[in-house]
């Protein structure tokens, strides 16, 4: 860990420097690991009126984030321990926090963020989607109802949900509608009907329970 003292309208002595690495390197002890330099700042305001006097700023750098704490008061010995017990709590707010992105589950929204698209970019061109799959995803479908396709897909925190149709034995799609309420997307036969001897229920079911879970 990298330690830059500075000061301003006031001598760094031995005495000073050696209190700063003590009260420092103790508030930053269990933070090693995520602190890569901390710079600081003392300073004694030379006006009168100004009051209190001694200030000590302490300013880390954390694996790209920034963690500042300041502090006064009229010894600058003291101001040292109020910013060095302030930056440890700092510390740790920053470290709770990383550790519940860490743990948190990520949501389609934070992965997929919506952009807006450059002119430049389509205007001259036809769209086109990629030509590889970048990933797999392989899952059980058990064969449930729409309903229990509905409680699935208010869990996994998806605009979507892929699933087995147990009254038809296919696969079908539930999602959210932009103006509200659900719909189920079932496959089709070639003569423009779903498949299956099920499917006019099944198509009733999924109206009339997707109604019912957006009144709810």
């Amino acid at each position: 860990m990298k330690l830059v003292i500075q000061g301003k309208n006031i001598e760094i002595t031995d005495a000073i420097r050696e209190y700063v690495h003590q009260k420092i390197e103790k508030a930053v002890n269990h933070f090693q690991t995520l602190t890569t330099e901390v710079d600081v700042h003392l300073s004694v305001a030379r006006n009168p009126r100004i009051n209190p006097k001694q200030t000590a700023e302490v300013t880390i750098y954390a694996n790209g984030t920034v963690v500042r704490a300041e502090e006064s008061s009229e010894n600058l010995y003291a101001s040292i321990d109020l910013v060095s017990n302030k930056i440890a709590r700092q510390l740790r707010k920053y470290k709770e926090k990383r550790q519940d992105k860490q743990h948190a589950p990520v949501k389609t929204a934070e992965v997929l963020a919506d952009e807006p698209v450059a002119p430049t970019l389509v205007s001259d061109r036809t769209p086109e989607l990629p030509t590889e799959v970048v990933r797999m995803k392989y899952f059980a479908m058990p064969p449930m109802t729409i309903q229990q396709a509905l409680e699935q897909l208010e869990l996994v925190d998806h605009d979507f949900y892929m699933f087995r149709n147990i009254e038809t034995g296919e696969i079908n799609v539930i999602y959210e509608r932009n103006h509200g309420g659900y719909g189920v997307i079932q496959p089709r036969n070639g003569n423009g009907h779903t498949n299956g001897k099920h499917h006019s229920k099944a198509t009733h079911t999924a109206h009339v329970e997707a109604a019912n879970a957006s009144r709810g």
